[in-house]
């Protein structure tokens, strides 16, 4: 069996808040939900299971690969909410995107702290 990304546990703060932050970035369907978690799937099969944690919450980076169309569609709520967000991991660029790797990026926090990549081509 080839080797396949199945699931990620990601701490939040309010777990439905940052799910539903997930779901309307990526937009993606709500996903059944069990115990602890508040789970988000992404088209992949990934699951996103967000929960909270009873420890102080670390900061974490997740980078979403996404199509061109839906990045401006997610940009463009980015800006209409009033997100902040930056060109670079380094938050030197706010207000910009970037045009690496022969695509598009922008960096973001997600309500529970966590810095957010979209990206239009991976770097590899």
């Amino acid at each position: 069996m080839s080797v396949t990304f199945n699931h990620t546990i990601i701490a939040a703060k309010d777990r439905e808040e940052s799910a539903r932050f997930f779901r309307e970035l990526l937009e993606v369907p709500e996903a059944p939900s069990w115990g602890p978690f508040v789970n988000v799937q992404l088209s992949d099969g990934v699951l996103l299971q967000f929960a909270e944690p009873p420890v102080d919450i670390q900061m974490q980076h997740y980078a979403f690969l996404v199509d061109d169309e839906l990045f401006d569609r997610a940009y463009r709520r980015l800006q209409d909410g009033g997100v902040v967000h930056w060109a670079d991991p380094q938050m030197r660029r706010p207000g910009e995107i970037n045009h690496e790797h022969g695509g598009r990026g922008v960096y973001l926090k997600d309500p529970a702290g966590h810095a957010i990549e979209l990206i239009t081509r991976p770097y590899l």
